[in-house]
């Protein structure tokens, strides 16, 4: 039996899509735990390009997908994600946790509203209604997948939770009116298009850990963008950490039995905050312009930077981490020089321990190790094949994070990935 949890250890937009994909071949189950479709993964099969928001990535090799309990859903983008996978011959098989909580209409509303609100301090949200929804679940607020399959509970906890967000539209200047008994048909229909789905999954993931099946776990997002361990305020609004995994699905944390932590060969981010490796010159364009840095669900261009290993050592050590898959090493092709940051120069010391302020990082400056670039990676089937200036880049990862680094992908296929 095989439990494996993969997690993103940068600002999200490490190629997790395509290492779930290549690791969900030997797996019965694969399983999203937190976020929503504000989480994009796009996956290339047969040069098929797949582009995923909600639905794990495992479903294009035909295993069973569950929507986590930790999940949000916007049950619109979801009914649509199923139809088009449907359209292109994919037998989507899903399963979707009744605890997970629904993405409402007002939650899209207010989302917006916020970011207008915060001006030049916005948070860089996908205004998809994320981060009021987890705001709903904790002020126990919250609409529930199991809610729009009950239309009498539905409509009592819509005629209890509309008129305070109507209090909170004035609050915001949001000139509209919302009408409850259109919310409340609206999300019945959606409850009748995902009936089928919708039941305790924490049970059937229970009962596969103890019939020894093998799981995979799939993050979303990336470790800088956990609410506690993140660059806070600008993070996202779940728990992307391994120990999120356990909360959001419902087993406990001795059944994992591996955790992979992704790391792109250079770092990105989108949205707001401190990005300390960042590029504004000829290399972070050809970072951006080769490794197709734009976003999966906003198409929003990616802010890129030398890797930080800072930033990845802190997150190897929240969670865990097993082993390593490296990815996107490929775009690095080209290079004459490049680099890697090993720690931070701040108030003239040097730390490579991540600082808890966003103000602090900020002013905090890479302090570099200077590689040897190498002109091209192509048809590479084992370590040794790598030229030797790429080797050095990895086995020094490899030392610095003190953990194996056991995949590195060179190119978006799934055949272009080398297990070492």
């Amino acid at each position: 039996m095989t439990v494996k949890l993969v997690i993103g250890t940068q600002w999200g937009d490490e190629g997790k899509g395509k290492i779930v994909d290549y690791l969900s071949k030997n797996v019965e189950y694969v399983i999203r735990f937190q976020g929503g479709n504000n989480a994009g993964h796009t996956i290339i099969v047969n040069k098929e390009e797949y582009k995923l928001h909600i639905i794990p990535s495992g479903v294009i090799s035909g295993k069973i997908g569950i929507i986590g309990n930790g999940c949000v859903i916007d049950p619109e983008i979801l009914s649509n994600e199923i139809k088009s996978l449907e359209k292109r011959d994919i037998d989507v098989k899903l399963l979707i946790s009744n605890r997970a909580h629904i993405i409402m209409p007002y939650h899209k509303l207010l989302d917006g509203a916020e970011e207008r609100y915060l001006a030049d301090q916005k948070i860089g949200t996908t205004k998809r209604g994320i981060g009021p929804c987890y705001s709903d679940k904790i002020s126990r607020n919250g609409i529930r997948a199991g809610d729009i399959l009950n239309t009498s509970r539905l409509q009592k906890k819509l005629e209890r939770v509309i008129p305070i967000k109507q209090k909170m539209f004035e609050v915001y200047k949001i000139d509209e009116k919302l009408d409850q008994k259109e919310i409340l048909n609206l999300y019945v229909n959606f409850g009748k298009q995902l009936k089928k789905y919708i039941s305790d999954t924490h049970i059937i993931i229970q009962n596969a850990v103890n019939q020894e099946k093998n799981l995979l776990f799939e993050g979303a997002q990336g470790t800088m963008l956990d609410v506690d361990y993140g660059t806070y305020p600008y993070a996202t609004s779940s728990h992307v950490i391994a120990g999120g995994a356990s909360i959001g699905v419902g087993i406990p944390p001795k059944n994992f039995t591996e955790i992979i932590g992704i790391v792109k060969a250079y770092t990105t981010r989108v949205g707001e905050g401190p990005m300390t490796t960042e590029l504004t010159d000829n290399v972070g364009q050809h970072l951006q312009r080769v490794g197709h840095e734009f976003g999966t669900t906003t198409s929003r261009p990616r802010r890129c930077g030398w890797l930080d290993l800072v930033v990845v050592k802190h997150s190897c050590d929240l969670s865990g981490i097993t082993k390593i898959a490296l990815t996107k090493l490929d775009v690095l092709n080209g290079l004459k020089k490049i680099k890697i940051c090993m720690g931070y120069e701040f108030k003239g010391e040097m730390t490579d321990i991540y600082p808890y302020d966003v103000d602090d990082v900020a002013d905090c400056k890479p302090i570099y190790k200077e590689f040897k670039g190498w002109d091209k990676i192509e048809n590479i089937d084992s370590f040794s094949d790598l030229p030797k200036s790429a080797q050095d880049y990895i086995l020094f990862i490899q030392e610095y994070l003190k953990t194996p680094i056991s995949i590195v992908s060179v190119g978006p296929e799934r055949n272009e990935t080398m297990i070492i």
